[in-house]
């Protein structure tokens, strides 16, 4: 006997409920064997980080009662900027903060990325958190405030709560069985046996070979632990058993229990997405699939905009469902570094979507002082409106001493596994406090080189000379031109 359910996908139609429900779902008698239709899902659109030189940042290091730790959690120094960090955090912790924004303002290396980063670690693993830069707005194929506003919308969660019927247990066996393909080259997988170990018990099952692309991805092997909901196919690792603690596995992101209870269960499924995937996914056009709608679809323009009135209704959805209970909204942090780049129409706009109910934490960071606004003749603090600056907490950084750029070099060279005596340590930092943090940093691959080159596996001070001298700093270079000005062409 069949039974038809209706499965989960993501539509959109102006006349109808934006999101709708639709399971497809065939069931075969209680035997092992069970066929599995896969759909589309909404795939996350979130970016990879671009921050790189803040890998070691794990939060801000602060103790209980708030007092930051000289050297805690990847942050060195500046105490009273993490401090100030940390009761921002409290305050968006406890939704008691009124003006949603924050302001990093300080010299160019003094960590306004790296407690920027600390704030977002700080909130939870979950909490969204996307940087971008003031210059990304200016776009030759979307207006600037569009590309706000997807950032906005980015950097806002929208957790979605669902009982599925699930398969669930530790992976005891695998196999896959093939065919020939009709092609007549090669086999191809004509189905996926699995059996799947719980507290209560064991079954073996017979998927769809749709499924074993979702294995595949999610690189299950035997030993973990996994679920495949029924509904769609889809597949999720759970973790490693923790019968295997003992074993040596760097894939293992974690040890997690045998599932108790039955193989097959319903069971409670959270989904994290944000407010731009939904977007994105119901904003996709449901054209044919003729030879011109081909076509129309190709020559289309890479990044459209998103119209006001289709996330309009996307937000009466989503208070609809907070209001039902099926989901919470997660406030997550934007980050906008170099906010001076943006003009007087993106600050007007900040200004304007700062006020909306469904907006994030923006932590805005600029390195510069008295200076033009972007767009104007006018001359104003960090080069932000007046306005705008006076919804803004500020948490001032400064340069760092050459205490701390030795500890900072250090935990530096630590995290990219580079080894260097002590001597070199001290002169690399003599130069960070002379030029830079930052271009002390980069030193250091290069350093690495060397001393590989000549057969050390440590950095000696003479691979520190020999690099400063290949390299110049801002400092160093501004000195040459102005020394051989006629050389060049002004």
């Amino acid at each position: 006997m069949k039974n038809t359910i209706r499965s989960f996908e993501l539509t959109f139609n102006n006349n109808q409920r934006l999101i709708k429900k639709q399971i497809n779902f065939q069931k075969h008698d209680e035997s092992t064997n069970q066929d599995l239709q896969q759909i589309e899902e909404v795939k996350s659109t979130t970016k990879t980080q671009r921050i790189a030189h803040h890998s070691h940042i794990k939060g801000l290091g602060l103790q209980e009662d708030g007092t930051a730790l000289e050297n805690a959690s990847g942050m060195v120094g500046q105490q009273i900027a993490r401090e100030a960090a940390g009761i921002f955090v409290d305050l968006v912790k406890s939704k008691k903060l009124a003006g949603r924004a924050l302001l990093m303002a300080g010299p160019p290396g003094t960590g306004k990325t790296a407690i920027a980063l600390a704030v977002a670690q700080e909130l939870g693993s979950k909490v969204p958190f996307y940087p971008m830069v003031g210059s990304e707005v200016y776009s030759a194929e979307v207006k600037k405030t569009e590309i706000l506003m997807e950032n906005f919308r980015r950097a806002i969660g929208l957790r979605i709560k669902e009982t599925k019927e699930v398969w669930e247990g530790e992976v005891t066996d695998l196999k896959t069985e093939e065919k020939d393909d009709q092609t007549g080259y090669g086999k191809v997988v004509s189905a996926v046996v699995i059996t799947l170990k719980t507290s209560k018990g064991s079954k073996t099952l017979k998927l769809d070979p749709s499924i074993h692309e979702n294995l595949t991805r999610e690189k299950v092997t035997i030993g973990d632990v996994i679920y495949i909901e029924a509904n769609s196919g889809n597949v999720k690792r759970v973790g490693r058993c923790d019968i295997y603690n003992s074993e040596y596995d760097l894939e293992a992101e974690e040890y997690v229990p045998l599932p108790k209870g039955d193989v097959h269960k319903k069971k409670e499924i959270v989904q994290d997405v944000t407010l731009h995937d939904l977007d994105v996914a119901n904003a996709k056009p449901q054209g044919g699939h003729d030879f011109v709608s081909l076509m129309n679809q190709l020559n289309k323009k890479k990044k459209t905009d998103i119209t006001d009135k289709l996330r309009g209704e996307i937000n009466k959805v989503v208070s609809k469902y907070i209001d039902q209970g099926v989901a919470e909204l997660v406030p997550g942090v934007l980050f906008i570094d170099e906010c001076h780049m943006l003009d007087i129409e993106a600050f007007t706009f900040l200004n304007r979507a700062l006020e909306s109910t469904l907006a994030p934490i923006v932590i805005l960071a600029t390195n510069r002082g008295q200076s033009q606004i972007r767009g104007t003749d006018i001359v104003s603090p960090h080069g932000l409106p007046v306005d705008l600056l006076d919804r803004l907490l500020i948490i001032r950084t400064t340069p760092y001493n050459l205490e701390d750029i030795i500890k900072i070099l250090a935990i530096r060279a630590q995290t990219e596994g580079i080894k260097i005596s002590e001597d070199a340590l001290q002169d690399l930092s003599s130069i960070g406090n002379e030029a830079s943090l930052r271009f002390a940093i980069l030193l250091l691959t290069p350093a690495n080189i060397l001393a590989q080159t000549s057969g050390r596996e440590e950095i000696g001070r003479q691979d520190i000379q020999e690099v400063h001298e290949l390299f110049l700093h801002a400092k160093q270079s501004s000195k040459v031109l102005e020394q051989q000005a006629d050389k060049y062409i002004s």
